[in-house]
């Protein structure tokens, strides 16, 4: 084929590829838009979707499959870019990623996995850089949002310091959603892994297990309530910190370390002032465990459109300078962060990185660091962010 296609997205009959696909077929379709493809592994499942998303006829219909390594470089092969929504990634991404690793082809995921990201960093940075391909991991709610919040109050600092500072405080304010049976999933095979091989335990101890080479100050661990004087509010561990602070580290990493070397950062959960934001924060640590943990859906399943629809999060940022001044941004979105907000989001990448960023150079990226202001500017206009500067 002389006319590569540009978004091949993978996963597309599973429940949060065909919510990829159908924002695709809604918002980028007709003249000027970019040519973008679906890929299963059952084609009349993939022209059931295709016909019940809307998209157009003319679609094209990829058949891949993680257990087949030759059609998933075939598909590759037709791919400027390849979307993948098909986890848990230590089960089912390896493979792939070393196809467009191989063959020079963009990629993105949804990855929360913090063992196979550090594996897969460690093993397929270089060869990234020397083949062209730009990688991008975690480009949904699991990490962009954090990062970008990250980021952008930090680009605030510098506006009101002069300079960014050396710590940044990311808090939950509010987040409704359905818990992702697929994160369950991973999560569970991320606990087997750690009990066949204890040495594990380190890398997701290790604040910087993705930045080979370089280690910081000593961070919060954030494993058990606190009451903060400055948010006068109580404050809980937050589940999707493991990973998000180590993308935050790296982004600083691979942004040259504007935050500085001796940079802070650590996540927490608001719960509230008083005897009763206490104990809400023991309540939010009791469903962190894995045996009271939030009911999750089956992995492929997911929410209804009217839950999807009644989802939202609101995610504070604090930058705290030397002289204990302070900062604050807020990032906020409008949908179920886990699926609607996390389709949208990972769509809006795919876009940015082949319309807006052409210029990201070749190897392993975080999607902030490789695409900052343009993806902010592109996630506020059309996938229902605000990023917003608090007095």
């Amino acid at each position: 084929m002389s006319t590569k296609i540009d978004i091949v997205v993978y996963g597309a009959t599973g429940y949060t590829g065909q919510l990829v696909a159908e924002y695709l077929a809604a918002n980028y379709v007709g003249d000027g838009a970019p040519i973008w493809a679906m890929a299963g592994r059952n084609r009349d499942k993939l022209a059931s979707v295709r016909d019940a998303i809307g998209a157009p006829k003319d679609t094209r219909l990829i058949v891949a499959d993680a257990s087949d390594p030759a059609s998933l470089r075939a598909m590759v092969d037709q791919a400027r870019l390849v979307v993948t929504t098909v986890g848990p990634y230590q089960l089912y991404g390896s493979d792939l990623l070393a196809a467009c690793v191989a063959s020079g082809t963009d990629y993105m995921d949804l990855c929360g996995e913090p063992l196979w990201l550090k594996q897969m960093i460690d093993r397929h940075e270089a060869a990234a850089k020397a083949s062209g391909a730009r990688i991008l991991f975690s480009c949904g709610f699991d990490s962009i949002p954090f990062e970008l919040g990250a980021f952008f109050v930090q680009e605030e600092a510098r506006r009101v310091f002069g300079a960014p500072v050396s710590r940044v405080k990311g808090r939950v304010r509010d987040l409704s959603w359905k818990f992702s049976g697929g994160t369950s999933a991973s999560a569970r095979l991320t606990f087997a892994a750690v009990a066949q091989d204890l040495s594990l335990v380190s890398i997701l101890r290790d604040p910087f297990a993705f930045t080979p080479g370089f280690e910081g100050l000593k961070q919060p661990r954030g494993n058990k309530p606190v009451f903060e004087e400055d948010l006068q509010s109580w404050s809980a561990p937050f589940a999707m910190a493991t990973l998000n602070t180590r993308n935050v580290h790296r982004s600083n990493m691979l942004m040259g370390f504007p935050y500085g070397r001796d940079f802070v950062y650590d996540e927490m959960v608001l719960t509230g002032a008083g005897e009763q934001g206490q104990a809400n924060a023991k309540l939010v640590m009791a469903a962190n465990s894995e045996k009271t943990g939030p009911e999750a859906l089956r992995p492929g399943e997911g929410p209804s459109k009217e839950e999807r629809d009644n989802g939202r999060y609101d995610l504070l940022y604090v930058a705290i300078a030397p002289d204990g001044r302070q900062v604050r941004a807020s990032v906020k979105g409008d949908l179920d962060p886990g699926y609607a907000s996390t389709a949208k989001i990972i769509s809006e990448c795919a876009i940015c990185l082949l319309r807006d960023t052409p210029d990201v150079p070749p190897g392993l990226w975080t999607p902030g660091a490789a695409m900052q202001h343009r993806l902010i500017k592109r996630l506020v206009e059309n996938a229902g962010l605000r990023f917003e500067v608090e007095g």
